[in-house]
């Protein structure tokens, strides 16, 4: 533990303690009681001179320890962890990994490095931070406070960074900076190239910089990717070492967000195995699995709909007499779809198997050489296929013979045989399947052969319809939309009669692809039509550092259709795609595993994050002295004999120090937050009125919103009576925002959502009259009609949780276009973006003067697209910094004063809606 001071030139007083002795030692006599007779005045007078007696050694060692815990008190003394050695001045550069692994306690991370930004400015050090995720840029030297804020806006990303980058610039800086201070704040793991970012550290120690280590005892815990299949449902759990709990629970939730089911886990070694038992029907909902207790993206495992288990109703046209079961193809298409499928067969003795087969609503039917179909059947199977099923056809003698109109292809008559008239010398083998196929990715093994096949009729268009063909071009699979299904034919048989397909792993992997174009799928690709040579899925839903899905990062990029990579910054864990069916990109992929990282191998000697927020010592040490007052005072009545009379006061006293130093403690131990809600940067804020930001953590937005502040500021106090301190940075999970009358909120669609304790401040802000303005700055790419940009769904998200009145775009009498300039707009960088406030109340012909609310109030919530703080934005000679569109002084212009009106209507609310509206109100006085 260190000791530190708030304000350590308090401490000067103590050199008047010496003064306070000599003061001290003399203490007059206590006054006599004298009978005041005229006779007997001049008998009871003394005659001798008295001295005054000395103060006894205790009662002045009392003393002088008040008047030191006073001092001391004054100073402001506080016990911090002692994480690390004091600083020296020295440059500091901290290395942060913010990878997944340490999402669950990044808080504790946040704090330390916030407490070691703060100890490093005291001794007047310039800081450098390099989170890994960000090691692509170098590093700069930045004073603590925008180092802090930088901390502040940094978030836990949803991948595992490499640390490859970030050991390049670790070793540019340590060369720059040879007597440099280096701490890492390591998460604990081998993944993301520990062992080379370690390297570098002991290469810059042995160069001379001081190197630490700084790691946290949690041990992290992952999902792999789960295993959806006709038996149940599993996920496998793994950890990094066996300090993690022994046992643990992971909870199953639909699309919406609804828990469906638990299951129960206990670890053997480092891996475990949860199980869900649930109809399929329930397991196919399941679109997303979390390990409870653990708030990271590696402890989410997703599912989207190529974990689904398919149902599939299996029907052969082999005759009940001649069937074996061994050796027929219903007996393998059963193999081949049991491990990703319910397969569904006819019961015994059914006098119309197909009907009832299709009432138990597959996914797939799978007929194997069947012919001519009954009507009922047939119309049957149409029904299917158009709404959405998968009919799956295998050749054989009957269907070669048969002629309907469930093919994707005309047939012909005659079959092509080894050894016929339209035969091979030998036979053929499958050529490499095409991009537009499904089952493009898919390896094909040189063994598998085909002897026998049903040739399709040349005609237009069926190269298309080709999803697998031999080496000599004919086709082996081909399929057809039909309304919202499929129709998808196996040239041959579904047994090893006309090739050995059925035998192959490669045909497993085939009825898989093919079960995946099911449901949804089938129906999104029926209205897409032909699919393209490997089309790109964009982001549709990433999972941020802490496990929850939320709007894509512009720096997502699409993924192809055969993706099988892992999570990356181009590539987040989330799904990709379109809503109906989406492609999931797991935070971890099966046979993945997590290793410890053995900080003593690479000679790094590791401390522990630092325990807590530093011990204000100040509530101990005046009560302290309040004790040494409260003893002094009794120690004189004693002294002249009145403690008896004096003894209730001093009990009520006793009882009131109780109170008072029971109290600091336990508030501290209740509410953590309180004790942040009376910092000083909180009291400053109570003080001075002030504009302020919502931190967003892109530090291009955020430079934006500051400056752009900053200048509205310096406009409001040269055109107005207001003049606010200068603008300060915001975030709702960590801030009080009470302080602030108005909340400007850039909104970034890479930046995750707050968390539900933030987004409940954020509301009772707004309920408490607070105003923010959301600032979407997506007017140039927004389409009125079309589907929402990044941003607007970013916010849409966010203020699906907050209780946010109905908007209107501003209508051109509101009192927000009138508060200071007459307006009609409110430009920004753009101009062509719309502004909502709170939806106003109809006009009545008795109150033709429209209020800002039923309550006469101000609006809670201001939207605009157009990029107001962009617009503001200048240096401190009132130079512009961005460019504006179309451009111009006067578009700038109209831009401060659109904020100026904002601000005024802020603060005047009511009082202003009264003012425009006078002529009004005259008239209704003057009738």
């Amino acid at each position: 533990m260190g000791l530190t001071f708030a304000a350590p030139l308090a401490l000067l007083g103590l050199l008047a303690l010496p003064a306070i002795y000599f003061l001290l030692r003399v203490t007059p006599p206590r006054p006599r009681e004298i009978v005041f007779p005229p006779i007997r005045l001049l008998f009871d007078l003394l005659r001798r001179e008295e001295t005054p007696s000395r103060t006894p050694w205790w009662l002045l060692a009392l003393r002088l320890a008040l008047a030191g815990l006073a001092v001391l008190a004054m100073a402001g003394p506080a016990l911090t962890p002692a994480a690390t050695a004091s600083f020296s001045g020295a440059p500091l550069l901290i290395a942060i990994d913010d990878g997944w692994p340490a999402a669950p306690d990044f808080e504790a991370r946040i704090e330390t490095a916030r407490a070691l930004v703060a100890d490093a400015a005291r001794s007047g050090a310039t800081i450098a931070l390099l989170p890994m995720s960000q090691a692509e840029t170098a590093p700069t030297r930045e004073d603590g406070g925008k180092i802090d804020e930088r901390l502040r806006a940094l978030a836990p990303q949803p991948f595992v960074p490499d640390r490859a980058a970030a050991a390049a610039r670790l070793g540019e800086f340590a060369a720059t900076n040879p007597h440099g201070r280096i701490i890492w704040i390591a998460d604990g793991l081998e993944q993301g190239g520990a062992s080379q970012f370690a390297k570098a550290l002991s290469s810059a120690s042995a160069a001379g910089a001081k190197v630490e280590t700084l790691t946290s005892d949690h041990v992290p815990r992952a999902l792999l990717a789960p295993q959806n299949t006709a038996a149940g449902l599993e996920v496998e759990i793994i950890r990094a070492a066996a300090g993690a709990p022994a046992s643990g629970a992971v909870s199953a939730f639909d699309q919406q967000g609804r828990a469906l089911a638990q299951a129960r886990f206990d670890f053997s070694g480092d891996k475990a195995k949860a199980r869900f038992d649930l109809p399929i029907e329930l397991r196919n909902e399941a679109a997303l699995l979390r390990l409870d207790g653990e708030a990271s993206a590696g402890a989410v495992a997703l599912l989207d709909g190529r974990s689904k288990v398919r149902r599939v109703a299996v029907l052969s046209g082999v005759s009940a007499d001649l069937a074996q079961p061994l050796l027929e193809p219903q007996f393998y298409l059963q193999k081949a779809f049991a491990p990703f499928a319910e397969v569904r067969e006819p019961r015994p003795g059914a006098a119309d198997p197909l009907p009832q087969l299709i009432a138990e609503q597959p996914n797939i039917v799978a007929l194997a050489d069947i012919g001519a179909l009954p009507r009922d059947a047939h119309e049957a199977l149409i029904h299917f296929v158009e709404e959405g099923g998968v009919l799956l056809r295998f050749a054989g003698a009957r269907l070669a013979n048969a002629g309907d109109d469930l093919t994707p292809v005309r047939l012909r008559r005659n079959g092509r045989v080894l050894g016929g008239a339209m035969s091979w010398d030998t036979p053929k083998k499958l050529a490499p399947f095409d991009p537009s196929s499904p089952f493009y990715g898919l390896a094909v093994p040189d063994e598998v052969t085909v002897t026998r096949q049903v040739l399709a009729e040349p005609e237009p268009g069926l190269p298309a319809k080709t999803w697998a063909a031999l080496t000599d071009g004919t086709p082996l699979v081909t399929a057809e939309r039909r309304g919202k299904g499929l129709i998808v034919l196996f040239h041959v048989s579904a047994d090893a009669a006309w090739s050995n397909l059925p035998i192959s792993g490669l045909f497993i992997d085939m009825l898989h692809r093919i079960a995946a174009e099911s449901g949804e799928a089938a129906a999104r690709r029926a209205e897409d039509g032909p699919r393209s040579d490997a089309p790109a899925l964009a982001p549709l839903a990433i999972l941020d550092g802490r496990g929850r899905l939320g709007a894509p990062p512009p720096t997502a990029r699409p993924i192809g259709a055969d993706y099988d990579g892992g999570a990356n910054r181009e590539h987040p864990p989330g799904f990709y795609g379109v809503a109906d069916a989406p492609i999931a990109v797991q935070p971890l992929r099966a046979g993945d595993d997590l290793h410890a990282f053995d900080f003593s191998g690479q000679g790094l000697a590791v401390s522990a994050l630092r325990a807590g927020a530093p011990i204000d010592l100040r509530p101990w040490l005046l009560c302290l002295v309040f004790l040494a007052l409260l003893a002094d005072w009794l120690i004189l009545l004693a002294m002249s004999g009145a403690l008896r009379r004096a003894a209730p006061i001093a009990l009520g006293a006793f009882c009131a120090l109780a109170v008072l130093s029971a109290a600091p403690q336990g508030a501290r131990a209740k509410d953590a937050p309180s004790a942040s809600a009376a910092s000083p940067r909180d009291r400053e804020a109570a003080l001075t009125t002030r504009l302020a930001y919502v931190v967003s953590g892109d530090a291009r937005v955020d430079e934006a919103s500051k400056l752009g502040l900053g200048a509205l500021s310096r406009a409001l106090n040269q055109r107005t009576s207001f003049a606010p301190g200068a603008p300060v940075g915001v975030d709702p999970a960590r801030d009080e925002l009470a302080f602030y009358p108005m909340l400007y909120w850039p909104i970034v669609a890479s930046a995750p959502l707050p968390a539900a304790q933030a987004i409940a401040k954020v509301d009772l802000y707004l309920k408490q009259g607070g105003t923010i303005v959301f600032d979407t700055r997506d007017a140039l790419t927004a389409h009125e009609g079309g589907p929402p940009t990044p941003e607007t769904q970013w916010l849409r998200d966010l203020t699906r949780n907050l209780d946010i009145p109905p908007l209107e775009v501003t209508p051109r009498d509101h009192v927000i276009t009138k508060t200071f300039y007459l307006l009609d707009n409110f430009y920004g960088r753009t101009i062509n973006g719309k502004t909502w406030v709170e939806a106003l109340p109809p006009e009545s012909k008795d109150d033709p003067a429209r209020p800002v609310r039923a309550t006469d109030s101000v609006s809670s919530v201001v939207i605009t697209s157009n990029d107001l703080a962009g617009a503001w934005a200048a240096d401190r000679n009132g130079q512009p910094l961005y460019t504006l569109t179309p451009g111009g002084a006067r578009q700038r212009e109209l831009a401060i004063r659109g904020g100026v009106n904002l601000v005024m209507y802020t603060l005047t609310g009511n009082y202003k809606s009264d003012q425009v509206h006078v002529h009004d109100l005259l008239e209704r006085l003057g009738q």
